[in-house]
């Protein structure tokens, strides 16, 4: 057994120099006979994402990345925003999600992530005009404001008063779960409680969530063969999808019960939530209500919401506790928008305070770019085109986008780009820097761009000055902070840190 486990260490150690010695240093990876790129994916699959930021650096910012033969995962990997902008906004019609992404992301089933053409469009416009009616706006702010004070502030104040550590990405989570839920399903979870209670729902969505990042690593065989089997991600994801549908349908039916009894109106004191709005505007709408429209929309708008919204917060607070001069100028700037008398003392900030906080807003643009909530996405042409880079691509052939790798690139973003720097989306004369969407791609672009982009800044605003104005974030030294292998850019280890009143 001895020699066994020897010789396994050896042959890995083997295949590691092999591997090591012939990588290309200039150029994409290396691309070997039969099996393509796969092997030196395989080796890097720990640190994709800098892994792919090398070779796109190499190689200008795009590569075609070859796949074992056969397996159908060749695919052009790019973060060059011309082809960005081509892809999504000048050739648009011809880059739908297509039918891989709907595979590799079926658990979504026909909701506005997943779907195309027709059906995406009436998606798009009744969400939109839900989220633009006032009655939303007022909901949202109600919504915000209590669950900053009766549920975020009373978790840190415990954890304060007693030197706890906590982790903070598990405090956002909760915080945008239990956000989510009021304002798309109209009930409050309480997650976030002194208590920490498990999250079913929550775990199961990180568990689908790695399952799917692993299906753009591995062969199509092999995840058959795990699913035919029932083993590894396969199995986890299939389990996480039970757990999904058991509470979505669990609230699906409960608010049906409450609106045909009459025990909640349809449009209540603070506001309205979707699915009551959905259920309610049900013969007027374009689309048909029934339970599996309302199950993959509000698992749609949980990702959107819970997922890529905390993942924001907690790598922005991960950056700023390691710029106290960041943290000062946020400091400062909100200390401008309150009466003097008010300075120095606990607060809380209200929709109009944080609305034109432009620094803030700066800070919370650099850290999307550093640490895009969603690291990749990718497309399929339905006809084959040129990119703007001159690579070929055809059908049944993916173009990825690496977010994650376009922050990070000198051509795009100067030589700079890897500081963290609010002052680069800050005009010379004052005011809020645009920048393209093609180039900062945390919100999409073209005829896809996020319809939640102002509730999330506004989310975010509302919880970075709570937290940044009232308290001091101590992060620990002892956990390494790094990106998790998932299609949401979560920690690998959580944002362990203590917290400190800043005013006592």
């Amino acid at each position: 057994m001895a020699f066994v486990s020897f010789f396994q260490v050896f042959l890995a150690l083997l295949c590691f120099l092999f591997l090591y010695c012939f990588r290309n240093k200039h150029g994409p990876p290396t691309s070997f006979p039969i099996v393509g790129m796969m092997p030196e994916l395989l080796l890097n699959v720990h640190r994709i994402f800098d892994w792919h930021t090398e070779a796109l650096e190499r190689c200008h910012c795009t590569f075609l990345f070859k796949g074992p033969w056969f397996a159908k995962m060749d695919a052009v990997v790019t973060c060059d925003p011309a082809n960005v902008h081509y892809i999504m906004t000048s050739n648009f019609s011809n880059f739908p999600k297509g039918p891989e992404f709907k595979q590799k992301f079926d658990i979504l089933g026909d909701g506005i992530f997943n779907s195309d053409l027709d059906l995406w469009k009436n998606q798009r416009t009744d969400t939109h005009g839900f989220m633009r009616n006032p009655q939303f706006h007022k909901f949202l702010f109600k919504t915000t404001r209590d669950k900053v004070e009766k549920g975020l502030i009373r978790v840190l104040d415990h954890v304060a008063g007693r030197g706890l550590m906590v982790d903070l990405e598990d405090v956002f989570q909760r915080f945008m779960f239990d956000s989510t839920c009021i304002l798309f399903v109209g009930y409050d979870p309480r997650c976030l409680s002194v208590e920490f209670p498990e999250v079913r729902f929550s775990k199961a969505l990180d568990e689908a969530q790695e399952a799917i990042f692993y299906r753009h690593v591995w062969p199509q065989s092999f995840l058959k063969l795990q699913r035919l089997l029932n083993i590894g991600h396969e199995k986890k994801y299939k389990k996480a999808w039970e757990v999904l549908d058991e509470v979505i349908a669990t609230n699906i039916s409960r608010r049906r019960k409450e609106l045909n009894e009459g025990s909640v109106s349809e449009v209540g004191e603070d506001g309205v939530d979707l699915i009551t709005s959905y259920i309610t505007e049900e013969k007027s709408a374009s689309l048909e209500c029934d339970d599996k429209f309302l199950r993959d929309t509000i698992l749609n708008m949980m990702l959107a919401g819970r997922d890529t919204t905390s993942s924001a917060l907690t790598w922005f607070m991960w950056l700023v506790s390691k710029h106290p001069k960041v943290e000062n100028k946020i400091i400062e700037e909100l200390e401008s928008k309150i009466p003097a008398e008010e300075t120095g003392k606990r607060r809380l900030f209200n929709a109009d305070e944080v609305k034109d906080l432009v620094y803030l807003h700066g800070a919370l643009c650099e850290a999307l770019r550093l640490y895009p909530p969603v690291p990749f996405q990718h497309k399929e042409p339905l006809k084959p085109e040129m990119l703007p880079s001159g690579h070929p691509v055809g059908p049944n052939m993916r173009v990825l986008f690496n977010l994650y790798s376009m922050g990070r690139m000198k051509p795009i973003w100067g030589e700079d780009c890897s500081e963290f720097k609010p002052e680069r989306w800050i005009k010379k004369q004052g005011g809020v820097k645009r920048e393209p969407s093609y180039k900062f791609l945390s919100f999409n672009a073209g005829p896809r761009t996020c319809l939640g982009k102002g509730v999330a800044f506004y989310q975010m605003k509302t919880v970075a000055s709570a937290i940044i104005y009232n308290y001091r974030v101590h992060v620990s030294k002892e956990t390494p902070v790094v990106p998790t292998l998932s299609i949401i850019l979560h920690t690998n280890n959580g944002l362990k840190t203590r917290m400190s009143s800043r005013w006592d």
